[in-house]
């Protein structure tokens, strides 16, 4: 009989005992491996949604909540700043591009987004069906809100007030949806996107025409999309207001210098998003540790019970070790069964924990998902698995260590003797 099958049958002579040193390894194994899919895929989507954003300018308030409610739209906005103290802005020479939102209602808890035809392009996305927004109330919208808010080419919908379901609705203002965009992977995918025009029409009284509104069949064709920027200037702002500006700088020093500029000479502020980021991801990443230390302590405490698994058996099979002995096996067959013991455990462990990793993330990804609109991808793989399978299958192996010397010192006609 091999050393797999004998340490099989080992294995099925204790079964309860088994199962729990499965069951605690795979815990640990399959929460480690829960927070690396969590870390790996916030840190990308963070990465893909502010892809091309070097700065955000907005109301006083937190920096946090501009940069949040702005670029993932998953906060609420701080508030308003003047369509005027936008185009003075726009106009520094340290800034490349700035591109206008204008943020505030909400479709079914679909947020309805004021921009310009460059937002979407910010992402690289596509047309899937029907046309980008050209006049006022019309609307393109990302996959995952037209999939599952219903909304198709020819819909036509009303907004409500906030980024909640359940505010007050614009009844007199309609939608009409013209497109609908190709999936991105990105927060485009769960947004409702029009013209800054139509979001000042619908706050306008009586859903009348806003001042300072642009035309929209008429609209010059200045640029491939019918659009003139919005802080090109033109006719005067008035009192048009805008949520917040997304800001590609020139060169690395702006980011340096502009905050604190605008900060102390605008009512407005600006925040990075990279820092802002990085700031975040500290903060859940205390939490984050706090729950993988918890984790190593599962995995330690499931060697352990693996030792102390081995070492009880060792002491029932002293009589077949010998035996074994006696009929010619030598000291590195005995060495590499119990190794080949502690293996399978903790590869079953370690399989198990992968397992149930992936179930959580799926679950977990559902929830997220519905809740806030950043999923989960539970079948995909993060960076650090193999290592951490290769890691629980090394564990298993260190803790049959001691128990597997000990076995090879047995002394084999002394217990011959006593049978």
């Amino acid at each position: 009989m091999n050393a797999l099958a004998l340490s099989l049958a080992y294995l099925r002579q204790r079964p309860l005992t088994t199962a729990l040193n499965v069951a605690m390894l795979a815990i640990g194994v399959g929460a480690v491996a829960l927070l690396m899919l969590f870390a790996d895929q916030l840190r990308d989507t963070l990465a893909r949604d502010a892809r091309g954003v070097d700065m955000v300018v907005g109301a006083k308030g937190s920096p946090l909540q501009l940069v949040l409610s702005s670029v993932f739209h998953v906060d609420i906005p701080t508030g308003n700043i003047r369509l005027e103290d936008a185009r003075a802005l726009a106009r520094n020479p340290m800034i490349g591009a700035a591109l206008p939102l204008a943020l505030g209602d909400s479709y079914r808890g679909w947020r309805i987004v004021g921009a310009e035809h460059a937002y979407p392009a910010l992402f690289g996305a596509e047309v899937a069906r029907g046309a980008l927004w050209r006049a006022p109330l019309e609307a393109t919208v990302g996959a995952r809100a037209a999939a599952e808010g219903g909304l198709e080419v020819g819909t036509r919908f009303v907004g409500s007030h906030g980024v909640a379901a359940g505010g007050m609705a614009h009844a007199d203002t309609p939608y009409r949806v013209v497109g609908v965009f190709a999936p991105t992977g990105t927060v485009l995918d769960r947004l409702i996107v029009t013209s800054i025009e139509s979001v000042w029409r619908v706050h306008a009284p009586h859903g009348g025409e806003a001042p300072g509104e642009r035309g929209g069949e008429g609209a010059p064709e200045d640029e491939p999309g019918g659009e003139v920027p919005l802080l090109a200037g033109g006719e005067d702002g008035g009192d048009r207001e805008l949520t917040a500006l997304l800001v590609q700088l020139r060169n690395p020093v702006g980011a340096a210098t502009l905050p604190r500029q605008i900060a102390a000479t605008t009512p407005m502020q600006a925040a990075l998003p990279g820092f802002e980021i990085a700031r975040l991801t500290r903060t859940i990443g205390f939490g984050v540790d706090g729950f993988r230390a918890f984790a190593y302590v599962l995995m330690a405490s499931a060697a352990l019970g693996i030792f102390a698994a081995l070492s009880g058996a060792l002491e029932r099979r002293r009589y077949d070790i010998a035996v074994m002995r006696a009929l010619g096996a030598g000291r590195g067959a005995i060495l590499r069964q119990m190794l080949v013991e502690g293996c399978l455990l903790s590869t079953a462990g370690a399989a198990l924990g992968l397992a149930l990793g992936h179930g959580a993330a799926l679950a977990a990804g559902d929830w997220l998902r519905r809740e806030y609109g950043v999923g989960l991808d539970g079948l995909a793989m993060a960076a650090g698995e193999p290592l951490l399978f290769a890691a629980a299958v090394a564990l298993g192996a260190a803790a049959a260590l001691v128990p597997a010397l000990r076995a090879c010192r047995i002394d084999v006609s002394a217990a011959l003797a006593r049978g």
